[in-house]
């Protein structure tokens, strides 16, 4: 069994605390933290927790705890994967690790020296289509891996307010996923440079604040093989989230844009449903790396997204930012 500390009770913080109650065998939630108090106790009573606190400190002096999942904003991150590592605690981080990549390399090597269990949240490996790909591309069968494109669309319409929206969350927390996904297939293979565009095509008003919604990056991997990553934060159909590995023997895909495989044909056409939002369309993709998480921290050596598999994926986001502000290709030994 184990105990686990959320930090985090808003939108995905929620969803986790859900899937992990509901879930993941072995997995128990002792306790909630967060500085929205009244936030917290209304979720702890709906899934029977019985300790709510303002800090992680005040969560470990109340309650038992194995592990930690981080939840809350990321600016938070870094101060709490060190509470959490001196304390000897297993850490399980949303992605990005840090605010910049220097955060998140400072945070994996904490969680290095404390010898703690530490995973971040890039879900997206654990999605059945990305995992049976990923197998077959692992097994050879598309050959030399030469070209990959991914592509994250959020649904529509876009109703974020672009004044709170941190510069380069495009990258830093949208493609920041595809970023890690690319590597992962790229196997061995390392990332050398990155070209970007973006823009803010969905609103074009908030442009000179430095806002950006629509993206595309260019990644050159030190093999040879080119990799494209786009991403919109407005996608009218809905959650589109889709990738293909291209090699030379074969290719494979992965994802689409509907929540079903089913199609329904009449006399008005085709008509099949693409509604949907990541925590409904990705659900047991959460739940599939949790349920990794408490098994390492349950002495299972389970392959995971890794702290130095975090910094990678953000040296490429950043380079990303830097490639698009300064309208250059950006090699990653710059970030790095």
């Amino acid at each position: 069994m184990v105990n686990i500390a959320v930090v985090g009770t808003g939108r995905i913080g929620t969803h986790h605390i859900g899937a992990l109650v509901d879930r993941v065998k072995g997995a128990t939630v002792t306790a909630l933290v967060d500085t929205d108090i009244a936030r917290a106790e209304e979720l702890a009573r709906t899934y029977s927790i019985d300790c709510v606190a303002a800090s992680l400190d005040e969560a470990f002096e109340k309650a038992a705890a194995d592990a930690v999942v981080i939840s809350s904003p990321v600016v938070t991150h870094l101060p709490l994967i060190r509470t959490a590592a001196a304390a000897g605690k297993a850490i399980f981080t949303e992605k990005p690790i840090g605010k910049d990549t220097a955060e998140a390399r400072e945070a994996t090597e904490v969680t290095a020296q404390a010898g703690v269990v530490f995973q971040v949240g890039f879900n997206r490996r654990f999605s059945e289509s990305w995992a049976v790909a990923h197998e077959n591309v692992s097994k050879g069968l598309v050959g030399e891996v030469q070209r990959y494109h991914s592509i994250t669309r959020d649904p529509g319409p876009y109703g974020g307010n672009p004044a709170t929206t941190p510069i380069g969350t495009i990258f830093k927390e949208t493609l920041i996923h595809d970023f890690d996904t690319i590597n992962w297939f790229m196997g061995d293979s390392r990332p050398v440079s990155v070209f970007a565009s973006a823009d803010a095509l969905i609103r074009p008003d908030a442009k000179n604040d430095g806002f950006l919604d629509s993206a595309v990056v260019v990644i050159k991997y030190d093999n040879g093989a080119i990799a494209t990553a786009e991403a919109s934060f407005s996608a009218a159909y809905g959650y589109d989230l889709r990738g293909e590995v291209f090699g030379s023997a074969g290719m494979v895909q992965m994802g689409e844009p509907t929540n079903t495989v089913a199609r329904t044909f009449t006399d008005g056409g085709m008509v099949v449903p693409t509604e949907g939002t990541d925590t409904s369309r990705y659900h047991e993709s959460y739940v599939a790396e949790f349920d990794t998480f408490c098994r390492r921290v349950m002495g299972e050596g389970l392959p995971h997204p890794s702290g130095e598999d975090g910094v990678m994926a953000q040296a490429i986001a950043e380079a990303a930012q830097l490639s698009t502000s300064e309208s250059r290709l950006v090699r990653i030994e710059e970030i790095l």
